[in-house]
């Protein structure tokens, strides 16, 4: 004679240990969440780094272009009106302006009705120092370049820093065009030759 008995029961987990299942399967460790912090704060950093040296480096070129822009503009409005221009170019101060020359004003220091514009290099962006072709050296106070009709009276180049300190780039002042060229680095500077030195051909 055959007895059945009924199958025992399985012990099925309480709703509190099943719910500690779930939270373990889903959830992350202490030492998880502060690797991922971490990480975050890593891409964060190098994105603001990333960030403030394009903002830096625009900023620099920014200035060095409203300073062509200054130049070239003056030279525009000497060739077209006929009245000369004089930009003067500060070195202590970090500091330019754009005055019109009269011939009475070469030596004048500028009057306030004179200036036409101006401007200042701060923050990543400073003047260095200004070399004519004509051999003169300019870096301790004032550098000037005066323009007419005919073109600009001497040519050079004026270097300016970023924020390291280095040469970055360097404004080409060209007597026999008026283009202002704006080159990388530290160039040679190209001097006006003399009759002697180009032959007759």
């Amino acid at each position: 004679m055959r007895t059945c008995t009924a199958p025992t029961p399985r012990s099925q987990p309480g709703p509190g240990a099943a719910g500690r299942r779930r939270r373990r399967a889903g959830a992350f460790t202490l030492v998880e969440l502060l690797v991922i912090v971490s990480f975050l704060a890593l891409l964060v950093g190098m994105a603001q780094l990333n960030l403030f040296g394009v903002l830096s480096r625009n900023t620099f070129r920014a200035q060095v272009q409203d300073f062509i822009s200054t130049m070239q503009m003056a030279g525009t409005n000497a060739s077209e009106s006929g009245r000369r221009y004089e930009m003067i170019i500060d070195f202590v101060e970090q500091h330019y302006l754009l005055r019109e020359l009269t011939t009475s004003d070469l030596e004048a220091e500028p009057l306030v009705e004179q200036i036409i514009t101006q401007g200042t290099f701060h923050g990543n962006c400073r003047v260095a120092r200004v070399e004519y072709d004509t051999g003169d050296y300019r870096n301790e106070s004032t550098a000037k370049f005066r323009v007419g009709p005919a073109g600009w009276q001497w040519g050079g180049k004026i270097i300016f820093l970023d924020e390291r300190l280095q040469a970055s780039y360097a404004v080409i002042v060209n007597r026999v065009t008026p283009i202002i060229q704006l080159l990388d680095g530290d160039p040679p500077l190209m001097t006006p030759k003399t009759k002697e030195q180009v032959p007759f051909l």
